[in-house]
């Protein structure tokens, strides 16, 4: 980008006009993906509790995201009458800051990043946590104790499950060598098997660990406790209304997206579809291959999305006890447990046990993504006895219903 606008400019304004190219594009982008994963959230939800969710507004009901935005402008913005005003208007906006300048240092393919850090991924985890700042600073500005218990309850979740996350991102960093996610992502080409994620089986399971981190990190269900309406009302962001309650959502969104996109680094290969044995950037050009690079970037980011939509609307709330204690009594202690058997695999473990061990994992987990995929795509019996249930509970009869007695 900034050898594009050297082309025309002088500096600093080559440097400037590279600068809000890259935002520009940056901010369409997370509009773009916020407003189809609100969508996608509503069809998941939808075909989870056997409906169809939007289907009016567009083809597949694609513009009902678009309504609702025309909707959230056109309400009226107001702000409560014990409300501290400048901090209550400034801190939706905060929290959207910190999820947006996660995506500065976010590669979505051989070298195309905002930009290029040599400690990318830690900072990507500074920036991203600042995203709790916004969210007490509502709750303290909203003037309610509902918004107040909202704020206080992230607070408290961020600073403990940062730690596990931390940790699980200390692993891949370590077989790295590296803080860059660019130069993580190009260790990572061939085919899947060379992923981090199936170098050994501690690091297996630290993707898992992390992948629950980041969904608590990002409140979502079921560790939506800064939001929980059947405690709080609606928690930190009660008393907003119209415009700036869409930041919020804003801001959840697209955090979903960068955390996602670090584990896709730290784990899953970064760009590389696990298929093509080389970098498609060098054999077909920086256009072309960083194309391609791209499509397989964001798929495996939307996958992850996809599935943290999946676990919202499949498992229950946790209560505020559970969620600490979730992470402080289980997460901590197995991060640490497996950050200290990656490091003594590489020290003890010879190349060639290493070698066979990565390719059992890597076979393993294919065999078991197939038949689970396999197994979602089964058709359900159309034979089914009235009344009997299909699927998992074939043969078993309906529950009955209480009889209303007026």
């Amino acid at each position: 980008m900034l050898e594009f606008w050297s082309a025309y400019l002088y500096q600093p304004w080559n440097v400037l006009a590279a600068g809000l190219t890259a935002a520009a594009l940056l901010f369409a982008f997370v509009g773009l993906s916020a407003f189809l994963a609100i969508w996608a959230e509503r069809k998941v939800s939808g075909r989870i509790q056997d409906r169809l969710g939007p289907s009016r507004v567009g083809p597949f009901g694609l513009l009902q995201s678009l309504a609702d935005a025309i909707k959230l402008l056109a309400k009226e913005d107001h702000a409560p009458a014990g409300a501290d005003r400048p901090l209550f208007r400034l801190a939706p906006y905060l929290a959207f800051c910190a999820s947006f300048t996660g995506f500065l240092a976010l590669p979505f393919g051989a070298g195309l990043v905002g930009w290029d850090l040599q400690v990318a991924a830690f900072f990507m985890l500074a920036v991203l946590s600042s995203e709790v700042f916004g969210v007490v600073l509502a709750g303290y500005a909203s003037g309610s104790k509902w918004s107040l218990f909202g704020g206080m309850r992230e607070a408290a979740q961020v600073v403990s499950y940062e730690v596990p996350r931390s940790l699980c991102v200390v692993i891949p960093v370590c077989l790295a060598g590296t803080l860059n996610l660019n130069t993580m992502a190009r260790q990572q080409v061939g085919g899947f098997w060379e992923w981090n994620i199936f170098h050994d089986p501690f690091a297996w399971l630290a993707f898992f660990v992390f992948f629950i981190t980041a969904t608590a990190s990002c409140k979502r269900a079921p560790f939506d406790l800064a939001e929980a309406e059947s405690e709080l009302v609606a928690g930190f962001h009660t008393e907003y209304s119209g415009f700036r309650w869409s930041i919020f959502f804003l801001a959840e969104y697209g955090s979903m997206f960068a955390v996602s996109g670090l584990a896709t680094h730290l784990y899953l290969g970064g760009w590389h579809s696990g298929v093509l044995p080389f970098e498609p950037a060098e054999r077909w050009g920086p256009l072309w291959g960083n194309l391609v690079n791209v499509l397989v970037f964001v798929t495996k980011c939307w996958v992850l999305v996809l599935i943290m939509m999946w676990l919202r609307w499949t498992l229950p709330r946790l209560r505020i006890d559970q969620v600490m204690e979730t992470c402080l009594f289980y997460l901590l202690p197995i991060s640490c447990v497996l950050l200290a058997g990656v490091c003594l695999w590489q020290v003890m473990v010879s190349p060639e046990w290493a070698r066979m061990v990565r390719w059992l994992l890597a076979g393993a987990t294919a065999a078991a993504l197939l038949l689970l995929f396999v197994s979602v795509l089964r058709p359900l019996p159309e034979n089914t006895p009235r009344g009997r249930l299909p699927g998992a509970w074939k043969d078993q009869p309906w529950p009955s219903l209480p009889v209303q007695r007026s």
